[in-house]
């Protein structure tokens, strides 16, 4: 090797070592109708009785290098609530619960992932519902992440449950006779909005 090559080489390892190596970070925008969020609660020890909400907006920010640093964040409209009963709703929808009027929102934002598994991981945010925030935490589970088989579009998708008890939020009414423990459970497809490095 002669004398220019080898400076060119030595050169060049010199620029690599000193670039940092960019992590793949990657921002996802949850779909709809593929989402959804969805309760169930006790009713009497009869059945447990099951509801969801169907206008929502979020963003999970999935870091693959660094699982523990993904994000999520979720704004969810009360009055989207959808129990497959007018009735139903709107007695949920009313001042004596969800109080849709005066807290037309729900908010839930991530502080910490903790990775459990090779695709599980326990996701604890602060819930915003009923104008009181507490932690919640969500047992999380990445499904899958690819192409999708019927579009242009790159998705991620994940399952998650967790328990809140609705007292804690400001939100007794009718306890013991409907649960105080109110199971959630989410299911996610989310579209990617940007591309890794490795793709760009």
């Amino acid at each position: 090797m002669s004398r220019h090559l080898v400076i060119a080489a030595l050169a060049a390892s010199i620029l690599v070592a000193a670039t940092p190596v960019q992590a793949d970070v990657e921002t996802y925008k949850l779909e709809n109708p593929h989402t959804q969020i969805s309760f169930a609660v006790n009713h009497l020890g009869f059945s447990n009785s099951m509801g969801k909400f169907t206008d929502y907006d979020g963003e999970i920010v999935l870091d693959r290098a660094n699982p523990a640093n993904s994000k999520v964040y979720a704004t969810i409209k009360t009055a989207s609530l959808d129990m497959g009963n007018a009735v139903w709703e709107e007695h949920t929808e009313s001042d004596k619960l969800l109080d849709v009027a005066k807290y037309p929102e729900m908010t839930f934002k991530s502080t910490k992932v903790d990775i459990t598994g090779e695709n599980t991981a326990k996701v604890t945010g602060d819930l915003t519902l009923h104008g009181v925030t507490k932690p919640v935490v969500l047992d999380v589970v990445h499904n899958k992440s690819g192409q999708h088989p019927f579009g242009a579009g790159y998705y991620a998708g994940f399952s998650a449950t967790g328990m809140i008890k609705r007292s804690e939020f400001g939100m007794d009414y009718g306890i013991p006779n409907v649960a105080d423990d109110v199971v959630l459970r989410i299911e996610v497809e989310s579209v990617r909005q940007d591309k890794p490095k490795a793709e760009q």
